[in-house]
Protein backbone atom coordinates (compact mmCIF):
# COMPACT_ATOMS: atom_id res chain seq x y z
CA UNK A 1 0.00 0.00 0.00
CA UNK A 2 2.78 2.44 0.91
CA UNK A 3 4.69 1.66 -2.29
CA UNK A 4 1.58 2.23 -4.40
CA UNK A 5 0.97 5.65 -2.82
CA UNK A 6 4.59 6.70 -3.39
CA UNK A 7 4.50 5.57 -7.02
CA UNK A 8 1.26 7.49 -7.59
CA UNK A 9 2.66 10.70 -6.11
CA UNK A 10 5.85 10.66 -8.19
CA UNK A 11 4.12 9.31 -11.31
CA UNK A 12 4.65 6.01 -13.14
CA UNK A 13 4.83 4.99 -16.79
CA UNK A 14 4.17 1.69 -18.57
CA UNK A 15 6.80 1.07 -21.30
CA UNK A 16 7.49 -1.56 -23.95
CA UNK A 17 11.16 -2.46 -24.51
CA UNK A 18 12.54 -4.22 -27.63
CA UNK A 19 16.23 -5.25 -27.38
CA UNK A 20 18.37 -8.10 -28.75
CA UNK A 21 19.91 -8.28 -25.28
CA UNK A 22 17.03 -7.78 -22.83
CA UNK A 23 19.10 -9.01 -19.88
CA UNK A 24 21.48 -6.11 -20.49
CA UNK A 25 18.58 -3.66 -20.03
CA UNK A 26 17.78 -5.26 -16.68
CA UNK A 27 21.42 -5.00 -15.60
CA UNK A 28 21.56 -1.34 -16.59
CA UNK A 29 18.45 -0.62 -14.52
CA UNK A 30 20.07 -2.24 -11.49
CA UNK A 31 23.42 -0.49 -12.07
CA UNK A 32 21.86 3.00 -12.41
CA UNK A 33 19.30 2.40 -9.60
CA UNK A 34 16.37 2.78 -11.94
CA UNK A 35 13.19 1.45 -10.24
CA UNK A 36 11.07 -0.95 -12.28
CA UNK A 37 8.30 -3.44 -11.53
CA UNK A 38 5.51 -5.44 -13.11
CA UNK A 39 7.78 -7.07 -15.76
CA UNK A 40 5.93 -9.15 -18.38
CA UNK A 41 7.66 -11.02 -21.23
CA UNK A 42 6.03 -10.90 -24.64
CA UNK A 43 8.74 -12.90 -26.46
CA UNK A 44 12.47 -13.49 -26.29
CA UNK A 45 13.41 -9.90 -27.15
CA UNK A 46 10.34 -7.90 -26.04
CA UNK A 47 8.92 -7.23 -22.60
CA UNK A 48 6.85 -4.60 -20.76
CA UNK A 49 7.44 -3.05 -17.38
CA UNK A 50 6.53 -0.03 -15.26
CA UNK A 51 8.92 2.67 -14.03
CA UNK A 52 8.85 6.25 -12.81
CA UNK A 53 8.97 9.31 -15.07
CA UNK A 54 12.48 10.08 -13.87
CA UNK A 55 13.47 6.44 -14.29
CA UNK A 56 12.30 6.55 -17.93
CA UNK A 57 14.61 9.48 -18.69
CA UNK A 58 17.56 7.80 -17.00
CA UNK A 59 16.86 4.51 -18.82
CA UNK A 60 16.89 6.23 -22.22
CA UNK A 61 20.22 7.84 -21.40
CA UNK A 62 21.69 4.52 -20.24
CA UNK A 63 20.66 2.30 -23.16
CA UNK A 64 21.12 4.87 -25.92
CA UNK A 65 20.25 3.36 -29.32
CA UNK A 66 20.69 -0.27 -28.29
CA UNK A 67 16.92 -0.82 -27.85
CA UNK A 68 13.56 0.66 -28.77
CA UNK A 69 11.48 2.04 -25.90
CA UNK A 70 7.77 2.69 -26.52
CA UNK A 71 5.89 4.68 -23.90
CA UNK A 72 2.44 3.36 -23.00
CA UNK A 73 0.06 4.63 -20.34
CA UNK A 74 1.21 7.32 -17.90
CA UNK A 75 -0.43 7.56 -14.47
CA UNK A 76 0.00 9.45 -11.19
CA UNK A 77 -0.31 12.87 -9.61
CA UNK A 78 2.05 14.73 -12.03
CA UNK A 79 0.01 13.59 -15.01
CA UNK A 80 -3.22 14.64 -13.27
CA UNK A 81 -1.85 18.12 -12.49
CA UNK A 82 -0.61 18.48 -16.06
CA UNK A 83 -4.13 17.69 -17.29
CA UNK A 84 -5.64 20.38 -15.05
CA UNK A 85 -3.03 22.99 -15.89
CA UNK A 86 -5.24 24.94 -18.31
CA UNK A 87 -8.60 24.06 -16.78
CA UNK A 88 -9.02 27.08 -14.55
CA UNK A 89 -12.56 26.26 -13.44
CA UNK A 90 -11.49 22.87 -12.14
CA UNK A 91 -8.47 24.40 -10.42
CA UNK A 92 -10.72 27.01 -8.82
CA UNK A 93 -13.13 24.32 -7.65
CA UNK A 94 -10.23 22.30 -6.24
CA UNK A 95 -8.92 25.38 -4.41
CA UNK A 96 -12.40 26.11 -3.00
CA UNK A 97 -12.73 22.51 -1.89
CA UNK A 98 -9.41 22.63 -0.07
CA UNK A 99 -10.42 25.93 1.53
CA UNK A 100 -13.71 24.50 2.77
CA UNK A 101 -12.01 21.31 3.90
CA UNK A 102 -9.37 22.94 6.05
CA UNK A 103 -10.68 26.44 6.68
CA UNK A 104 -14.21 25.28 7.50
CA UNK A 105 -12.97 23.14 10.36
CA UNK A 106 -12.09 26.28 12.33
CA UNK A 107 -15.79 27.22 12.53
CA UNK A 108 -18.93 25.53 13.90
CA UNK A 109 -21.46 24.52 11.26
CA UNK A 110 -23.50 21.88 13.08
CA UNK A 111 -24.60 21.07 16.65
CA UNK A 112 -25.29 17.65 18.17
CA UNK A 113 -26.87 17.62 21.66
CA UNK A 114 -26.74 14.45 23.80
CA UNK A 115 -27.65 13.59 27.38
CA UNK A 116 -30.96 15.51 27.57
CA UNK A 117 -34.34 13.81 28.03
CA UNK A 118 -36.66 16.53 29.37
CA UNK A 119 -34.91 19.74 28.27
CA UNK A 120 -35.45 20.37 24.49
CA UNK A 121 -32.46 20.83 22.19
CA UNK A 122 -33.81 24.24 21.18
CA UNK A 123 -33.62 25.55 24.76
CA UNK A 124 -29.97 24.51 25.11
CA UNK A 125 -28.97 25.88 21.69
CA UNK A 126 -30.77 29.17 22.38
CA UNK A 127 -28.81 29.60 25.63
CA UNK A 128 -25.55 28.88 23.76
CA UNK A 129 -26.48 31.41 21.08
CA UNK A 130 -27.11 34.09 23.72
CA UNK A 131 -23.61 33.42 25.03
CA UNK A 132 -22.17 33.72 21.51
CA UNK A 133 -21.78 30.12 20.36
CA UNK A 134 -23.82 29.63 17.22
CA UNK A 135 -23.46 28.48 13.62
CA UNK A 136 -20.44 30.20 12.11
CA UNK A 137 -18.68 30.82 15.44
CA UNK A 138 -15.02 29.94 15.85
CA UNK A 139 -14.68 26.59 17.57
CA UNK A 140 -11.18 27.15 18.95
CA UNK A 141 -11.92 30.01 21.38
CA UNK A 142 -14.55 28.56 23.73
CA UNK A 143 -14.11 29.37 27.41
CA UNK A 144 -15.73 26.28 28.87
CA UNK A 145 -16.02 27.66 32.41
CA UNK A 146 -17.63 30.98 31.42
CA UNK A 147 -19.88 29.28 28.89
CA UNK A 148 -21.02 26.69 31.45
CA UNK A 149 -21.80 29.33 34.08
CA UNK A 150 -23.91 31.31 31.61
CA UNK A 151 -25.90 28.35 30.27
CA UNK A 152 -26.56 26.82 33.71
CA UNK A 153 -28.02 30.13 34.88
CA UNK A 154 -30.22 30.35 31.79
CA UNK A 155 -31.30 26.68 31.97
CA UNK A 156 -31.60 25.70 35.66
CA UNK A 157 -32.77 22.21 34.69
CA UNK A 158 -29.14 21.38 33.75
CA UNK A 159 -26.40 20.57 36.26
CA UNK A 160 -23.43 20.24 33.85
CA UNK A 161 -22.57 21.05 30.24
CA UNK A 162 -19.54 20.90 27.95
CA UNK A 163 -19.01 21.70 24.27
CA UNK A 164 -16.42 19.64 22.37
CA UNK A 165 -15.69 20.78 18.82
CA UNK A 166 -14.55 18.10 16.38
CA UNK A 167 -13.99 19.41 12.88
CA UNK A 168 -16.96 21.67 12.18
CA UNK A 169 -19.37 19.80 14.48
CA UNK A 170 -19.94 20.97 18.07
CA UNK A 171 -20.86 18.06 20.35
CA UNK A 172 -22.89 19.44 23.27
CA UNK A 173 -22.98 17.01 26.20
CA UNK A 174 -25.32 17.85 29.08
CA UNK A 175 -26.38 16.31 32.40
CA UNK A 176 -29.84 17.15 33.65
CA UNK A 177 -30.47 18.08 37.25
CA UNK A 178 -32.11 15.39 39.35
CA UNK A 179 -34.84 17.12 41.32
CA UNK A 180 -35.54 15.73 44.83
CA UNK A 181 -39.09 14.55 45.53
CA UNK A 182 -41.49 17.17 46.78
CA UNK A 183 -41.33 17.46 50.55
CA UNK A 184 -44.50 17.25 52.62
CA UNK A 185 -44.91 20.22 54.91
CA UNK A 186 -46.46 19.78 58.34
CA UNK A 187 -48.93 22.60 57.70
CA UNK A 188 -50.27 20.91 54.54
CA UNK A 189 -53.43 19.12 55.68
CA UNK A 190 -55.16 17.10 52.99
CA UNK A 191 -57.74 14.42 52.28
CA UNK A 192 -57.79 11.69 49.66
CA UNK A 193 -60.93 11.77 47.49
CA UNK A 194 -62.10 9.69 44.55
CA UNK A 195 -61.07 10.98 41.13
CA UNK A 196 -63.93 8.97 39.57
CA UNK A 197 -66.67 6.54 40.56
CA UNK A 198 -65.88 2.88 41.08
CA UNK A 199 -66.03 -0.27 43.20
CA UNK A 200 -63.22 -0.35 45.79
CA UNK A 201 -60.99 -3.44 45.66
CA UNK A 202 -58.11 -2.43 47.98
CA UNK A 203 -57.31 0.40 50.40
CA UNK A 204 -53.71 1.28 51.33
CA UNK A 205 -53.69 3.95 54.06
CA UNK A 206 -50.33 5.64 54.72
CA UNK A 207 -51.59 8.42 57.00
CA UNK A 208 -55.06 9.45 58.07
CA UNK A 209 -58.25 7.41 58.55
CA UNK A 210 -59.78 5.28 55.79
CA UNK A 211 -63.44 6.14 55.16
CA UNK A 212 -64.17 3.23 52.79
CA UNK A 213 -63.32 -0.46 52.69
CA UNK A 214 -63.07 -3.23 50.14
CA UNK A 215 -66.38 -3.70 48.33
CA UNK A 216 -67.58 -0.13 48.86
CA UNK A 217 -69.10 1.75 45.95
CA UNK A 218 -67.87 5.33 45.70
CA UNK A 219 -68.77 8.32 43.56
CA UNK A 220 -66.52 10.97 42.07
CA UNK A 221 -65.30 13.40 44.76
CA UNK A 222 -66.26 11.13 47.67
CA UNK A 223 -63.93 11.15 50.71
CA UNK A 224 -61.73 8.05 50.80
CA UNK A 225 -59.04 8.82 53.39
CA UNK A 226 -59.63 11.63 55.88
CA UNK A 227 -56.92 13.92 57.21
CA UNK A 228 -58.93 14.51 60.42
CA UNK A 229 -57.96 11.92 63.03
CA UNK A 230 -59.96 11.51 66.29
CA UNK A 231 -57.52 10.83 69.14
CA UNK A 232 -58.69 9.86 72.66
CA UNK A 233 -55.83 11.85 74.23
CA UNK A 234 -55.69 15.01 72.16
CA UNK A 235 -59.08 15.01 70.49
CA UNK A 236 -59.19 15.92 66.80
CA UNK A 237 -55.83 16.00 65.09
CA UNK A 238 -55.18 17.25 61.53
CA UNK A 239 -52.71 15.22 59.43
CA UNK A 240 -51.62 14.90 55.84
CA UNK A 241 -53.94 12.19 54.53
CA UNK A 242 -52.10 9.84 52.17
CA UNK A 243 -52.75 6.46 50.59
CA UNK A 244 -53.83 4.53 47.53
CA UNK A 245 -57.34 3.31 46.81
CA UNK A 246 -57.72 0.77 44.00
CA UNK A 247 -61.10 0.26 42.37
CA UNK A 248 -62.93 -1.22 39.42
CA UNK A 249 -64.04 1.58 37.11
CA UNK A 250 -66.21 1.72 34.01
CA UNK A 251 -65.99 3.95 30.92
CA UNK A 252 -68.53 4.68 28.18
CA UNK A 253 -66.90 6.32 25.16
CA UNK A 254 -68.06 6.93 21.59
CA UNK A 255 -66.71 8.36 18.34
CA UNK A 256 -68.18 9.18 14.90
CA UNK A 257 -66.19 7.78 11.95
CA UNK A 258 -67.13 9.05 8.44
CA UNK A 259 -67.88 6.34 5.91
CA UNK A 260 -66.64 8.59 3.10
CA UNK A 261 -62.93 9.44 3.17
CA UNK A 262 -61.06 12.06 1.15
CA UNK A 263 -57.91 10.51 -0.31
CA UNK A 264 -55.16 11.80 -2.58
CA UNK A 265 -55.42 10.54 -6.13
CA UNK A 266 -52.58 10.29 -8.63
CA UNK A 267 -49.98 13.05 -8.63
CA UNK A 268 -50.49 15.74 -11.26
CA UNK A 269 -47.13 17.49 -11.06
CA UNK A 270 -43.94 17.30 -8.99
CA UNK A 271 -41.55 20.25 -8.65
CA UNK A 272 -38.07 19.88 -7.16
CA UNK A 273 -35.98 22.86 -6.06
CA UNK A 274 -32.45 22.70 -4.65
CA UNK A 275 -30.64 25.16 -2.39
CA UNK A 276 -27.34 25.22 -0.52
CA UNK A 277 -26.97 26.24 3.12
CA UNK A 278 -23.67 27.74 4.24
CA UNK A 279 -24.19 28.11 7.97
CA UNK A 280 -27.24 30.39 8.33
CA UNK A 281 -27.01 31.68 4.75
CA UNK A 282 -29.00 29.98 1.98
CA UNK A 283 -28.15 30.14 -1.71
CA UNK A 284 -31.24 29.36 -3.79
CA UNK A 285 -30.63 27.61 -7.09
CA UNK A 286 -34.09 28.46 -8.40
CA UNK A 287 -36.33 31.44 -9.09
CA UNK A 288 -38.99 32.99 -6.91
CA UNK A 289 -41.57 30.59 -5.56
CA UNK A 290 -45.31 30.94 -5.07
CA UNK A 291 -47.74 30.21 -2.24
CA UNK A 292 -48.87 26.62 -2.00
CA UNK A 293 -52.49 25.74 -2.50
CA UNK A 294 -54.63 23.35 -0.49
CA UNK A 295 -53.94 20.62 -3.05
CA UNK A 296 -50.15 20.64 -2.56
CA UNK A 297 -47.76 18.92 -0.21
CA UNK A 298 -44.21 20.12 0.44
CA UNK A 299 -41.43 17.80 1.58
CA UNK A 300 -37.99 19.19 2.49
CA UNK A 301 -34.90 17.00 2.73
CA UNK A 302 -31.68 18.16 4.42
CA UNK A 303 -28.48 16.35 3.46
CA UNK A 304 -25.12 17.31 4.90
CA UNK A 305 -22.05 17.05 2.69
CA UNK A 306 -19.67 14.52 4.27
CA UNK A 307 -16.36 13.33 2.88
CA UNK A 308 -15.21 9.69 3.05
CA UNK A 309 -14.05 9.08 6.59
CA UNK A 310 -16.88 11.07 8.18
CA UNK A 311 -15.41 14.59 7.77
CA UNK A 312 -18.33 17.04 7.69
CA UNK A 313 -18.19 20.06 5.35
CA UNK A 314 -20.02 23.30 6.21
CA UNK A 315 -22.47 22.72 3.37
CA UNK A 316 -26.03 21.37 3.55
CA UNK A 317 -27.97 20.45 0.42
CA UNK A 318 -31.65 21.38 0.79
CA UNK A 319 -34.01 19.58 -1.58
CA UNK A 320 -37.55 20.95 -1.60
CA UNK A 321 -40.11 18.77 -3.35
CA UNK A 322 -43.62 20.08 -4.05
CA UNK A 323 -46.27 17.56 -5.07
CA UNK A 324 -49.60 18.69 -6.52
CA UNK A 325 -52.43 16.16 -6.36
CA UNK A 326 -56.19 15.86 -6.71
CA UNK A 327 -58.59 14.61 -4.08
CA UNK A 328 -61.16 11.93 -4.54
CA UNK A 329 -63.91 10.56 -2.32
CA UNK A 330 -63.66 6.90 -1.41
CA UNK A 331 -66.47 4.95 0.21
CA UNK A 332 -65.18 2.84 3.07
CA UNK A 333 -66.75 -0.33 4.34
CA UNK A 334 -68.34 -0.50 7.77
CA UNK A 335 -65.64 -2.94 8.89
CA UNK A 336 -62.85 -0.50 7.98
CA UNK A 337 -64.59 2.40 9.75
CA UNK A 338 -65.25 0.25 12.81
CA UNK A 339 -61.61 -0.84 13.00
CA UNK A 340 -60.48 2.79 12.89
CA UNK A 341 -63.05 3.79 15.52
CA UNK A 342 -62.02 1.01 17.89
CA UNK A 343 -58.37 2.04 17.67
CA UNK A 344 -59.28 5.68 18.43
CA UNK A 345 -61.43 4.68 21.42
CA UNK A 346 -58.70 2.50 22.92
CA UNK A 347 -56.24 5.36 22.57
CA UNK A 348 -58.71 7.75 24.25
CA UNK A 349 -59.28 5.24 27.04
CA UNK A 350 -55.55 5.03 27.77
CA UNK A 351 -55.41 8.83 28.01
CA UNK A 352 -58.29 9.03 30.51
CA UNK A 353 -57.09 6.23 32.81
CA UNK A 354 -54.62 6.86 35.61
CA UNK A 355 -50.94 6.03 35.06
CA UNK A 356 -50.93 2.50 36.52
CA UNK A 357 -54.43 1.54 35.39
CA UNK A 358 -55.16 -1.60 33.38
CA UNK A 359 -58.03 -2.51 31.07
CA UNK A 360 -59.74 -5.72 32.19
CA UNK A 361 -62.69 -5.93 29.80
CA UNK A 362 -63.91 -4.16 26.64
CA UNK A 363 -67.08 -4.33 24.55
CA UNK A 364 -67.68 -2.47 21.28
CA UNK A 365 -70.84 -1.65 19.37
CA UNK A 366 -71.41 0.15 16.06
CA UNK A 367 -74.37 1.72 14.25
CA UNK A 368 -74.67 3.84 11.08
CA UNK A 369 -75.96 7.37 11.55
CA UNK A 370 -76.06 10.30 9.06
CA UNK A 371 -73.41 8.87 6.74
CA UNK A 372 -71.11 8.01 9.63
CA UNK A 373 -70.50 5.00 11.82
CA UNK A 374 -71.08 5.56 15.53
CA UNK A 375 -68.64 3.33 17.43
CA UNK A 376 -69.14 2.98 21.20
CA UNK A 377 -66.92 1.40 23.81
CA UNK A 378 -67.88 0.04 27.21
CA UNK A 379 -64.75 -0.79 29.20
CA UNK A 380 -64.00 -2.06 32.68
CA UNK A 381 -60.68 -1.06 34.22
CA UNK A 382 -58.73 -1.48 37.45
CA UNK A 383 -56.96 1.68 38.58
CA UNK A 384 -55.91 3.80 41.52
CA UNK A 385 -58.60 6.47 42.02
CA UNK A 386 -57.25 8.20 45.16
CA UNK A 387 -56.46 11.90 44.68
CA UNK A 388 -54.98 14.21 47.33
CA UNK A 389 -56.70 17.57 47.91
CA UNK A 390 -56.02 20.23 50.53
CA UNK A 391 -58.62 20.85 53.21
CA UNK A 392 -60.77 23.94 52.47
CA UNK A 393 -59.18 26.05 55.19
CA UNK A 394 -55.64 25.29 53.88
CA UNK A 395 -56.31 26.24 50.29
CA UNK A 396 -57.20 29.84 51.07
Amino acid sequence: MYRSVVNYLRGNVSIRVESPFPERVMNLCAAHEIPFWDVRWLDGVTFTMSTTRRGLRRLRQAVGAECVITVGRERGAPRLLQTFRRRYVLLGGLALFVLLLFGGNFFIWEFQVTGNTTVPDETILRALEEYGITIGSRGMNIDQEAMRNHVLLEVPELSWLVVNVKGCIAHVQVVERQRPPEMIRDEDISNVVASRAGLVTKVETLDGVAQVSKGSTVTQGQLLISGVVDSQRTGLRLVHGMGNVWARTWYDLSVMVPLTAQLHSETQRTTTRIALDFGKHRIKIYGKGSMLGADCDKIIYYSGVTLPGGLRLPITVVTEQTVRYTEMSVQRTAAEARSEGEALLLQLLQQQMTENGTVTQTRFAAAEKDGCLLVTLTAECHEQIGQQVLLPQQSE
